[in-house]
């Protein structure tokens, strides 16, 4: 059974930080063995952040402000 993209990010965030990390980092380890190269990589990269900037302005997602952010972050216990 395949699942979507959706679906992966929302087990992945179920992870403890410490197995999201690890995830992060086999992810990215796989990126760099593609062989695509670091301007392929960056290009990418700017794709995405046109792509998600572009869904703000759009109104699809909202951002929430930092300060907001870091209030959740700093009440959660350690």
């Amino acid at each position: 059974m395949a699942y979507s993209l959706a679906e992966i990010g929302d087990q992945a965030l179920r992870l403890s930080p410490e197995d999201r990390a690890r995830l992060a980092l086999q992810l990215l380890a796989r990126l760099e063995e593609s062989g695509e190269s670091a301007e392929e990589i960056e290009k990418l990269w700017i794709a995405e952040a046109e792509r998600r900037f572009q869904e703000l302005r759009s109104g699809v997602v909202q951002g929430i402000p930092a300060g907001e952010v870091f209030s959740v972050l700093r009440a959660k216990p350690s």
